[in-house]
């Protein structure tokens, strides 16, 4: 056979278990390392995968020469707020003067501020924005990602941002689930009148699914948002319409969103840092992901973070995420991320890679074309400017990509 493509003399080459569930525990402890090795790519797909010895009686169109540097599976990023209007620099001056989250958002600041923002963007202009970031996303060797909503809080613009990503859906050569957040914050308007809202947000599903808008519903179920029974309303409706359910869970205060996640049999649960031990327990016992986001707990400057440690190891299944968005973390590289996890959720280098592979693909449905390398599998894959695959965590705060592969095609590289 003539290959579309041939990556040979690869130092170390990551396979991440192949599995029909996600992996937990003891299984993100478990990560295949294959030394001197190559892979061949035909029609879109891993067609081959051996040692570079092997690779030399093959024929193919085109010959990488990884030159002994780690290749990986393309890293997925399953928590973002990707499309929004404007930024909000100004507001960390006044996180740092003390001034309290509740006094900025009453001066117009915080998630308002980013609503109005996003409100008077034309869609056009959330476009190019959002094609910037995501650019960005994939330098960090992203090729797969879950987009929200969220920064709408009406019809019209909650419709908007998820059009936004159908049209990034249709423009990039990557992989994208859209995710509707629209019950994401109250607005100042329906204070009072929650109840209202919530309904008017179960309006918009079924316009959503007809037009294939997103793919999973989202609620931000926390103190002063939106409470479990409010949550589990709406997440029920969304059952019931086909969408697949994520929930904003245990985030601040421990009120019972990672086992109402559970009992619903949500996707995923994201954030988690205050989950219960009951909540973790019933993790363990069910197939939903657990989406950690330690970059927000460090760009909010707190110093508790979710119990990743205690999770793993009592059998929950993990992934991680940037969480990038204007507010309260603002950063789009993923390899920072696995940074934090190692430092702050004392999470070993093989569960990190599984953390943002496979099991990352579980948590937003896309585990039959991303988080690992098979045969018969999508192309994804990035080639790494590191030693070996200990390296990248441990030498933070830099890109580590040297290029980027989205179904066999180059999508991004240093030359």
């Amino acid at each position: 056979m003539n290959y579309d493509l041939i990556v040979y003399n690869i130092g170390q080459l990551i396979l991440p278990k192949s599995s029909p569930k996600p992996l937990n525990g003891e299984e993100m402890k478990q990560l295949t390392i294959k030394e001197n090795a190559a892979i061949a790519v035909q029609d879109k797909k891993i067609a081959w995968i051996g040692s570079t010895e092997e690779s030399y009686k093959l024929d193919a169109r085109e010959r990488i020469d990884a030159k002994r540097r780690v290749v990986s599976p393309g890293l997925v990023d399953p928590h973002t707020h990707l499309v929004f209007g404007g930024s909000r620099e100004k507001e960390l001056a006044m996180k740092q003067a003390g001034i309290p989250y509740l006094d900025i958002l009453a001066n117009g600041g915080g998630i308002l501020s980013t609503v109005e923002a996003t409100k008077q963007a034309s869609e056009d202009e959330l476009f190019e924005k959002a094609a910037f970031h995501l650019d960005r996303m994939i330098s960090y060797g992203v090729t797969t990602i879950e987009a929200k909503s969220g920064y709408g809080l009406d019809p019209a613009t909650e419709m908007k941002q998820l059009r936004v990503v159908k049209r990034l859906k249709e423009k990039y050569p990557i992989t994208i689930v859209s995710t509707f957040l629209g019950p994401h914050a109250i607005p100042p308007t329906y204070k009072g009148k929650e109840e209202r809202f919530l309904h008017e947000m179960i309006d918009l599903l079924d316009d959503i699914k007809e037009n294939k808008l997103a793919d999973f519903a989202d609620i931000f179920c926390e103190t002063g948002v939106f409470t479990i029974e409010q949550s589990r309303h709406f997440l029920e409706r969304a059952k019931e319409k086909g969408f697949g359910l994520k929930i904003h869970a245990d985030e601040i205060d421990s009120l019972g969103g990672t086992e109402l996640a559970v009992a619903l049999g949500a996707t995923s649960a994201d954030h988690l840092v205050a989950a219960s031990d009951t909540g973790i327990s019933d993790l363990a016992n069910s197939h939903t992901v657990a989406v950690l986001l330690p970059g927000t707990t460090f760009y909010l400057g707190k110093d508790s973070f979710a119990r990743a440690r205690k999770m793993i190891d009592e059998g929950v299944a993990v992934a991680l995420a940037t969480d990038f968005n204007p507010g309260s973390c603002v950063t789009e590289n993923i390899q920072l991320i696995m940074s934090l996890a190692a430092l702050k959720l004392k999470m070993t280098a093989e569960e990190i890679w599984n953390a943002v592979t496979v099991n990352a693909a579980f948590a937003i449905g896309k585990q039959d074309e991303a988080g690992i390398l098979e045969i018969g599998r999508l192309a994804n894959f990035v080639i790494w400017e590191v030693p070996n695959y200990l390296y990248l965590p441990y030498h933070f705060g830099v890109n580590h990509a040297n290029s980027v592969y989205h179904s066999g095609s180059k999508i991004w590289g240093r030359h």
